[in-house]
């Protein structure tokens, strides 16, 4: 048996699988503990599932330990064993008590103990520390024999893992919705089942992906409703002459309470990767220290931070094992974590986050040194977008508009990535791109100009905001008369790493869009007869050479 299997990221080693170590820097280690963790959280939403059965109801509390274990275990969140390993104490706990819950409830609307099958994630005991890892080595990917059945569970999982993140960031700011939950533990408990065929699995697949723009909308009401809709904003990428914080990920409620406790105290602010898009939220742009964006992509962070001289903020993935050079540097909270680094603590019921190590941190640093000069653009959601509906529609008529081609998702280091610079350098000048994510890093300062005033590169925020591509597509079918989203002047060429972009590619494919182009490679986890569907279905291709794929886009 390998020391450890997992591929559910773009980088996974020779598009196979990592069998060592990952790719992403995670330890076997903590692959083992994290695919066994998920074991158990499979186990738990076996018997909510039995109690829903029953007309019972799962608690705040389950429902929340269930999407915020799946979060910690999205690529480059959390690589710290002993996490994991407190993780997987407090799920067989709560696993027993939602046993017992599940047997008294029988008891009550039955009359008799449950006597019926149990799958063993819902049994499993440890008696040793040895157990757990012996355990943690035997229930990861390959359990499932069936390439075809382990395909179908594994995409359900990433899409589901996908929507947890967007769903803790939605919760993080009081919203909530209990049929995101229901789904989450329906579809880990039906990977449970070997009564399921292909057939039954591709079925929830697809819901898994209705579920998923059900959470963007979640999350996008979240944000706006907190920190107003996003305006188109020129973001400056230089640097002040004071000392900074640099915050990194994707959690506006923390990047909301750091700028309240860094007011006054000679410090900037900063955003890094997936935060870039804070800048066009007019609630933060009432603080003078919130300065602009520093350095780019998340790959690009060991020569970044060295670079910032400050601390750094991780507060959603996106982290990288840290250089020494800067490992005392970097804080970490929520479900991120990293073995020796500072983590700031979950604030406390009706409390805020205390983030004075930061700020201490900070007041001791250099200022950072300049990277580039220069804006970027960006703000671009879907109310910015309806406000300029009239230009769009305008320029569509007149022909100076041809086609939008949608380029969101993520961005990695693969060298093959440059495909997506040069597909950006290489579309007329008659195309707009529509992005999210931090696949925009790949070409967001180019200079490609404007028509009509609207920028050739159209940024609408971090991955979640992939939502606002949704709404603006139904909005411009609505507006131009189609009934048929795919009639409308646009293209995809979708490229992804993570298992938030898979919840983005479902959603996608729910919504009705066909013929996406993804890159750079086809996810390691889709057998052939899955990848067939997809293509049968769904018309996913690979992405090809950057003229060839230019001119179908274009077509």
């Amino acid at each position: 048996m390998s020391k450890m299997f997992c591929y559910q990221c773009q980088e996974t080693a020779r598009n196979y699988g990592c069998d060592v170590k990952g790719v992403c820097g995670k330890t076997a280690e903590v692959s083992n503990l994290q695919d066994l963790l998920v074991y158990l959280l499979k186990g738990v939403s076996f018997y909510t599932e039995k109690i829903k059965e029953l007309d019972g109801e799962v608690s705040s509390e389950v429902n929340v330990f269930i999407m915020k274990g799946l979060f910690a275990t999205v690529t480059n969140v959390n690589f710290a064993a002993e996490d994991f390993e407190d993780w997987i104490d407090d799920a067989l706990e709560l696993r027993d008590r939602v046993a017992r819950k599940f047997q008294q409830l029988h008891q009550q609307k039955r009359g008799e103990e449950f006597t019926g099958e149990l799958p063993e994630a819902a049994t499993w005991k440890p008696v040793s520390p040895q157990d757990i890892d012996n355990k943690s080595q035997e229930v990861g990917v390959l359990e499932t024999e069936n390439e075809d059945i382990r395909s179908l569970r594994e995409l359900l999982i990433y899409g589901i893992k996908g929507f947890a993140a967007y769903a803790d960031h939605a919760y993080i700011l009081g919203h909530e919705d209990e049929e995101i939950y229901k789904f989450m533990q329906k579809g880990l408990a039906a990977t449970l089942d070997d009564s399921l065929d292909a057939d039954e699995l591709t079925g929830l697949v697809m819901a898994c992906g209705d579920c998923s723009v059900t959470t963007m909308a979640l999350l996008d009401e979240a944000n706006t409703s907190a920190y107003g809709h996003p305006e188109p904003t020129e973001v400056d990428l230089g640097v002040g002459d004071r000392p900074g914080i640099l915050v990194s990920g994707h959690d506006l409620k923390d990047f909301e309470e750091l700028l309240e406790q860094t007011e006054g105290e000679g410090i900037d602010i900063y955003t890094h990767g997936e935060m870039l898009p804070a800048q066009g939220y007019p609630a933060f742009k009432k603080y003078d220290h919130f300065k602009g964006n520093y350095g780019g992509s998340w790959w690009k962070q060991k020569t970044e931070f060295d670079k910032f001289n400050g601390p750094i903020l991780m507060t959603t993935n996106c982290l990288m094992p840290p250089k020494d050079s800067y490992q005392d540097r970097v804080f970490t909270t929520g479900v991120v974590g990293f073995e020796g680094l500072s983590h700031i603590d979950d604030r406390p019921a009706g409390g805020n986050k205390d983030f004075s190590p930061v700020i201490e941190a900070a007041k001791q640093a250099d200022p950072p040194e300049e990277l580039e000069t220069g804006t970027v653009m960006t703000g671009f959601a879907h109310n910015a977008l309806s406000q300029s509906a009239e230009d769009i529609l305008a320029a569509i008529e007149s022909g100076d508009l041809k086609k939008f081609v949608v380029m969101s998702g993520c961005d990695g280091r693969f060298k093959e990535r440059e495909y997506f610079t040069e597909v950006a350098e290489n579309l007329p000048e008659d195309a707009i791109i529509l992005t999210s994510g931090c696949a925009k890093f790949r070409y967001n300062k180019l200079d490609l100009g404007d028509i009509g005033g609207i920028p050739r590169v159209v940024d609408a925020g971090q991955c979640n905001d992939s939502y606002s591509l949704v709404v603006i597509a139904k909005e411009l079918a609505e507006a131009v008369g189609v009934d048929d989203i795919n009639d409308l002047p646009i293209s995809y060429d979708i490229a992804w790493y993570e298992q938030k972009a898979v919840c983005v590619l479902l959603g996608l494919l729910a919504v009705g869009v066909k013929n996406i182009k993804l890159g750079p490679t086809v996810p390691a986890f889709l057998s052939d007869n899955v990848l067939n569907v997809l293509v049968d279905k769904f018309g996913i291709a690979p992405t090809n050479g950057v003229q060839e794929d230019v001119a179908e886009l274009m077509s």
